[in-house]
């Protein structure tokens, strides 16, 4: 794995080198790197030929326009002006095509590193037991990177690698690796980026395949399958809580909303309020089937609680706050990621896309029914349901 990773990173330092280069750098250490590899190419760059012959073209023609751009000018006679004139266009000609080929070339060893790091990662994670597990994490994260850096400009090049080498399905099949904090983790934050470097091709081998099934029985157990979910349904949207909802897996995910880890908790709460935006009539009544307001509830009375008209207050603090809701987020975590939790699955499903405005109305009422049933005082009661009468207004 080291001399791996060793190896990406002295293609990334060339990578960045021809960048420079690329960017006005002259006669320095990155144009001297990119020689030195235009050097030592019979060996360096022989091995996957088809692939690299470009590069090699590209480095040779950056060593021709660096001689040319580094000429002195010659002796002059005659015209002494003129001559120098055009002799200084002629090398400022120089620099600009070596600034041109210089970012051809930093386009070709980034493919280098895409297509190694893609071959690399395929091959650790199919790796028998847990062999592979400290290079495919490392790699995870580096190909995450990469698609990250990528979304938004499609490349078809990387598109090519990951499609050639299988990523999808050799990552798919390591996700809810018991693993905390390890590969399964790394799988699925590397699902949600393939999803948003190109929903065309991705998001149908997820709606598809085992691996939401993974990612929602690993959701009460850590954070990472339910950010994962989380991305998922703000890329997907309706066609994802469809699913979701037809394979039964919408009252495993009320669960985690009383998880002991409160980052777990509060991931489930942000997937309740996207599930609620996007779902239909029939997936709103299943979550509140499983009994998402009470739960709901349980978290606007723990410490991390409260209510948006009294936030500066210990709201319910004549309560005794429910053990299953105890337990502090980090400190980078935010303060207080329950306040309000019912009002606010209100809104998001009054101003959602998934329901009528007569569903709507049904299903505000069937909000505050299940409020007053669950309400461990009259205080509560009326402070609850006065957020989710108000709090959608204007």
């Amino acid at each position: 794995m080291e001399e791996g990773e060793g190896f990406l990173e002295v293609l990334e330092a060339l990578r960045d080198a021809a960048r420079r280069v690329e960017t006005g750098e002259g006669n320095g250490p990155a144009l001297q790197a990119l020689l030195a590899l235009e050097a030592g190419a019979d060996d360096l760059l022989s091995g996957d030929y088809p692939n690299l012959s470009a590069l090699r073209r590209l480095l040779s023609r950056l060593r021709a326009l660096s001689c040319s751009a580094d000429d002195p000018y010659p002796p002059q006679r005659g015209v002494v002006v003129a001559g120098a004139l055009r002799e200084r266009c002629r090398r400022c000609a120089a620099r600009r095509g070596l600034a041109r080929v210089a970012g051809a070339v930093a386009v070709e060893i980034q493919a280098w590193v895409d297509r190694e790091t893609v071959a690399r990662l395929v091959a650790a994670l199919r790796r028998p037991g847990g062999a592979g597990a400290g290079a495919a994490r490392a790699l995870l994260a580096r190909l995450e990177a990469r698609l990250l850096s990528a979304a938004g400009r499609f490349d078809p090049r990387l598109q090519r690698a990951l499609l050639r080498h299988g990523v999808f399905p050799a990552v798919e099949a390591r996700l809810g690796d018991p693993d905390p904090g390890g590969v399964g983790d790394g799988c699925a934050a590397a699902v949600l980026a393939l999803v948003r470097f190109n929903k065309d091709v991705f998001v149908g081998p997820v709606l598809m395949g085992p691996g939401v099934g993974a990612l929602v029985a690993s959701a009460a157990g850590s954070p990472a399958p339910l950010r994962a979910l989380n991305g998922l349904v703000a890329a997907i949207r309706s066609p994802l809580v469809d699913e979701l909802h037809a394979r039964g897996d919408l009252p495993r995910l009320v669960a985690p909303l009383c998880a002991p880890d409160p980052r777990v908790r509060a991931l489930a709460l942000e997937f309740a309020l996207r599930v609620g935006y996007y779902g239909r009539r029939e997936v709103v009544d299943a979550l509140l089937a499983e009994g998402l307001v009470k739960r709901l509830l349980c978290l606007q009375r723990s410490d991390l609680g409260g209510s948006l008209a009294d936030t500066d207050s210990n709201s319910g603090a004549d309560e005794k706050p429910d053990a299953e809701c105890g337990g502090r987020l980090p400190e980078s975590e935010s303060e207080r990621p329950f306040v309000s939790a019912v009002a606010r699955f209100a809104v998001q499903v009054e101003v959602g896309e998934g329901l009528s405005q007569r569903e709507k109305r049904q299903t505000k009422l069937e909000i505050l029914r299940r409020v007053r049933e669950a309400a461990v005082s009259p205080a509560e009661e009326a402070t609850v349901l006065t957020e989710v009468l108000w709090g959608a207004t204007p």
